[in-house]
């Protein structure tokens, strides 16, 4: 069977058993049999164990049967599948991925958003990352008069706002986040590093809006005022992990967070125009008011 094939089983399965909370092989057959991959065949128990095994062999994701809740199958690890871990990201582009790819009469009605160069450069960095090679890089930073060479551990990678980033760590120390669509050239050395024990990816980034985390600013306590549809947009995608609801008014509602007022956020903040305000701190609100303070003056000129 052709892998394409079995990915669409295996993310059929998960979702499903996901989806309803818990089901037993009885009822997932029924639903398996309505699909145009069961070819009217039913599931059996041997296939179904081996496709489960696979799922946690390639995922991550754990299926159990809950014996004194009538044999159910239900996600034993549920977390792995919150918003923001790989596992989630794999199975929504790979489901994403099917759904597009079984609709191709309807392509010139499906309209994608393009996304820069370098994810090319995901392969070799990750092998890096697997391998702890540092690899050496050729750098085009915005608004540099050149292009730099140097060498660095790659330590994770990110994806954020369509574009790839890389976590690099000099030999000197200290850290930068480099764009993959920047890096001109990139290859993979023979050196090897090591990963800072206490080192953890998504608790480096926990404190931040996006990928800017060298500019010294620390996390604060953040009150944001939403208008209009604004407050719905932000329930649906959160701005940041530690949002929270504090009140909601017939025309506003007031959403507390707590990050670092980095640029991206800020400009996210101020892409949003009138529908958000700040509330608190008081310097971060003078500050987005001098931000919108200098685009009107370009406007009158």
């Amino acid at each position: 069977m052709k892998s394409y094939d079995l990915f669409k089983k295996y993310i059929w399965l998960v979702n499903t058993i996901y989806c309803t909370g818990g089901i037993s092989l009885q009822d997932l057959n029924h639903r398996w049999e309505k699909t145009d991959m069961s070819g009217g065949q039913p599931l059996s128990r041997t296939t179904f164990n081996r496709h489960k095994d696979a799922i946690e062999d390639m995922f991550g994701i754990i299926i159990d049967c809950d014996l004194d809740d009538g044999y159910k199958y239900y996600v034993a690890n549920p977390d792995v599948l919150r918003q923001h871990t790989v596992q989630n990201w794999m199975l929504t582009t790979l489901s994403v991925s099917n759904l597009v790819s079984e609709s191709m009469s309807l392509q010139h009605r499906i309209v994608l958003e393009n996304v820069p160069s370098g994810g090319q450069l995901l392969r070799p960095i990750i092998q890096a990352m697997k391998d702890s090679c540092l690899i050496s890089v050729t750098y085009c930073r915005y608004g540099a008069e050149s292009n730099k060479t140097f060498t660095v551990a790659p330590y994770c990678v990110k994806l954020f706002h369509q574009r790839w980033y890389v976590l690099a760590k000099f030999k000197k120390g200290g850290l930068a986040i480099l764009s993959l669509d920047r890096i001109e050239s990139l290859s993979i050395t023979s050196e090897s590093f090591v990963v800072d024990a206490d080192f953890d990816a998504e608790t480096f980034f926990s404190e931040c809006f996006g990928v800017v985390v060298g500019d010294g600013s620390k996390p604060i306590r953040i009150v944001l005022r939403a208008y209009g549809h604004e407050p719905n947009y932000m329930r649906d995608l959160p701005i940041h992990p530690s949002q929270r609801e504090l009140r909601s008014e017939d025309d506003h509602t007031d959403f507390e967070l707590t990050l670092r007022p980095t640029s991206d956020f800020k400009a996210h903040l101020l892409s949003r125009g009138e529908w958000i305000q700040v509330l608190e701190p008081q310097s971060l609100a003078d500050e987005i008011v001098e931000w919108h303070q200098k685009a009107i003056k370009r406007y009158k000129k």
